[in-house]
């Protein structure tokens, strides 16, 4: 099995935090991967030595500056009422709203949506932020959040 379901995600309050809470329909695009398949998926986009953000080598592709072209600040836009993603991102990422999007926190914990539902509750997403990476399928645009309230905007590399 790829996923699981929502109902056994021990992260499942990001979604339905009652100050935040997730449309019930939009819940069901909210896709948190199986252990296994998440593992899989981190060896293929993020990194084949470091488990976890906090571990990651120089030879990581995140942790090389050519991946970055831009950082910003998320916690301001954050803390407004408003949902709308800081400016930087959404001059950045030009996806369809249907592109699906892997949230990566560590190697055993991502999350599988769409760009148009991050966009929409991307806040949720962030009440974990200690480096988690945003990562279109088949796209170059990368996106890695921290928890100084600081984001960084780049291109991954075609290979890790």
């Amino acid at each position: 099995m790829d996923y699981q379901t929502l109902d056994n995600y021990r992260y499942a309050w990001f979604y339905k935090h009652q100050e935040m809470p997730v449309d019930d329909d939009d819940l069901l695009a909210i896709k948190p991967l199986a252990e296994k398949r998440a593992n899989q998926l981190w060896l293929q986009l993020i990194s084949k030595n470091a488990n976890h953000p906090d571990l990651f080598a120089k030879d990581d592709w995140p942790e090389q500056q050519k991946t970055w072209v831009d950082s910003a600040n998320w916690q301001v836009v954050w803390d407004k009422e408003d949902d709308f993603l800081p400016d930087e991102i959404d001059e950045h990422i030009h996806w369809e709203m249907n592109t699906v999007v892997y949230f990566c926190y560590h190697s055993d914990h991502i999350v599988e949506t769409t760009w148009e539902i991050f966009s929409k509750y991307w806040k949720n997403f962030l009440f974990l932020d200690n480096g988690p990476i945003l990562i279109g399928k088949r796209r170059k645009e990368v996106i890695q959040f921290f928890e100084d309230g600081s984001f960084k905007i780049g291109f991954k590399p075609d290979t890790i």
